[in-house]
């Protein structure tokens, strides 16, 4: 596997070269949700009893900023590799699929989750963040950004340039995110749209990782880790089938 992690290694100096642009934007971006959102609501809106705005909001903006960085991690690598033509010097060398699979999806993943310890960092000098279940927390922010990295491997894949890659962002990842319960309990809807938001897979991310923070949430975690685990396994799976083809990649 010496292979893996040169490649490894390769994906995480690329983001971590320019950490400013990588880690520290998204990281100030969520602090700006933080203050405009509490500074508004936190007076008036307490979503859990004893939880106050800002608390509830911090995991909803680690987790989102977990994934929306998993996935420009992935999906940027592969459109600036193939852009320029340096996607050959990954092709070439006798790197399995999974080697290649796994550098792209732990790279996104290592993304991830810096960022979003940097904002949960960020986030404490503003508000306390109990830890009622830590193993749920973990569980669900690994198999969140791998699900988010998987799906940037197929977005970077498929998109021939940084135009079709930004419509993923925009009218995909964007709306997914945002429309998930970061900034609210879905209990606060009518019922038909929260009919609408258990369609949406992010909501159980954001919900069970926020139950790793607070030990309440919407819906039960049980649940949401078994949509989020088998979702992760399964576009794994896709994605290593995917390099195996040599879709938009060897042909």
């Amino acid at each position: 596997m010496s292979g893996f992690r040169m490649l490894l290694h390769k994906e995480i100096l690329r983001f971590w070269k320019v950490m400013l642009q990588t880690v520290a934007a998204p990281v100030l971006t969520a602090l700006l949700y933080l203050l405009i959102f509490s500074h508004v609501l936190e007076a008036h809106v307490e979503v859990y009893p004893g939880v106050g705005y800002s608390a509830f909001l911090m995991p909803g903006l680690i987790m989102m900023s977990v994934l929306q960085n998993a996935f420009a991690n992935s999906s940027s690598s592969l459109i600036q590799s193939k852009i320029t033509g340096n996607i050959v010097f990954v092709l070439l060398p006798p790197f399995s699929h999974l080697e290649f699979l796994l550098a792209y999806l732990l790279a996104a993943m290592a993304r991830g989750l810096l960022v979003g310890l940097g904002v949960a960092a960020v986030g404490l000098l503003f508000t306390d963040l109990p830890l009622a279940h830590p193993a749920w927390l973990l569980a669900y922010a690994l198999s969140a950004s791998a699900v988010f990295g998987c799906i940037g491997i197929f977005a970077g894949i498929w998109a021939d340039k940084f135009d079709h890659l930004a419509g993923v962002q925009n009218f995909v990842i964007m709306p997914l995110t945002f429309l998930s319960g970061v900034f609210y309990s879905i209990h606060s809807l009518p019922p038909f749209w929260q009919a609408v938001s258990h369609l949406n897979p992010v909501f159980y991310m954001i919900d069970g990782f926020r139950y790793g923070f607070f030990g309440v949430s919407d819906v039960s975690p049980w649940l949401g880790m078994a949509i989020v685990l088998p979702s992760a396994a399964l576009l794994t799976l896709a994605a290593w089938l995917l390099l195996r083809s040599g879709y938009k990649l060897r042909h």
